[in-house]
């Protein structure tokens, strides 16, 4: 097992293949971004496999690959199959909002992925096209269509609460995902880069108490390696999580790691240290050295993030953190 300074154990891998999107939400990435990385730069699958292995050597047993979008990444479902088959990794998930997802949903199923995240601010085709700046909500839809019918499961939905926004359309949501079979998880917006900062964030704790009341709702636990804590429904057929880094973090239990596509190791999402994994690995290092330099990231993880105290100290956007 691996652990950090602080006693917590390290076991989840927030893996990015790629920073870039098809979608511009507020929160994530700037209208008109161009400051991606050059793919060039980008890990590519045998380098990925080589980290993600010696990660699982180390005691890291969820792998979750993210974005940007990651459907963008070519031939991703080649990946997925390669890390599913990898010692000690025994759960492997992806994060997207997809708009790709209808057609690639049953070979990333083949290839070893089980779970999906869905990111789905709003069920309105006119208000989704003003957060993301596309008219892409049929395609998304279609996508998690597409998924249920490959059997992936829990489908979750992630969905971040946003002043003025989306606020007054969660009870919307809910329907939704009751009606789905889907898992629905409420988020307050973090201040990572300028834009998380420009959208501001609502404290979730009056709205989970509000819904726990209206639905009779109690406390109940769903699979996975993240920090949602969740309300469910007496007969457990729905389930709804909320995610708090701000009104209420949960950094003492933290679990988990980021990577981003050039293999810098973020060990805190809510912090601007990182190890370069890529620059090591493309000096063709050894595996112990790359063990090292896994520990020593480890090693370097923040007790908590300052989002509170100091909003304004993450400057990088979230599509390229790795989600």
């Amino acid at each position: 097992m691996l652990y950090d300074r602080h006693g917590r154990r390290i076991e989840y891998l927030r893996l990015s293949v790629t920073d870039r999107c098809d979608l511009r939400c507020a929160y994530c990435m700037p209208e008109g971004f161009k400051g991606y990385e050059e793919p060039a730069n980008w890990l590519n699958f045998d380098e990925i496999e080589r980290v993600v292995g010696a990660f699982g050597r180390l005691g890291v047993r969820r792998i979750r690959v993210t974005g940007g979008e990651p459907l963008l990444r070519r031939n991703l479902p080649d990946l997925a199959c390669r890390l599913a088959a990898l010692p000690g990794i025994e759960d492997l998930s992806l994060s997207t909002n997809a708009t790709q997802l209808a057609r690639h949903a049953q070979a990333l199923r083949k290839a070893g992925i089980s779970r999906l995240n869905v990111s789905l601010d709003s069920l309105d085709p006119v208000r989704f096209a003003a957060i993301t700046k596309r008219d892409a909500l049929a395609f998304v839809l279609d996508g998690l269509r597409a998924a249920r019918e490959e059997g992936f499961g829990p489908i979750k939905i992630n969905m971040v609460v946003m002043p003025g926004v989306s606020d007054d359309e969660i009870d919307a949501m809910v329907a939704y995902c009751g009606e789905q079979g889907f898992v629905l998880r409420l988020i307050e917006t973090m201040p990572v880069g300028q834009t998380g900062r420009n959208t501001g964030f609502i404290p979730l704790g009056p709205i989970r108490e509000r819904l726990r009341a209206r639905f009779g709702l109690v406390d109940g636990i769903v699979p996975g390696g993240g920090p949602a804590k969740y309300l469910v429904s007496p007969d457990r057929r729905f389930q709804i999580g909320f995610i708090t880094p701000m009104s209420q973090h949960f950094c003492e239990t933290c679990n988990r790691v980021r990577l981003g596509v050039d293999g810098t190791l973020y060990p805190c999402l809510g912090d601007n240290d990182s190890v370069n994994l890529g620059t090591l690995l493309r000096a063709g290092c050894s595996d112990a050295q790359l063990q090292s330099a896994l520990l020593e990231g480890i090693g370097r993880k923040p007790f908590k993030h300052e989002f509170g105290e100091d909003p304004a100290k993450v400057i990088r956007f979230m599509s390229s953190t790795g989600g």
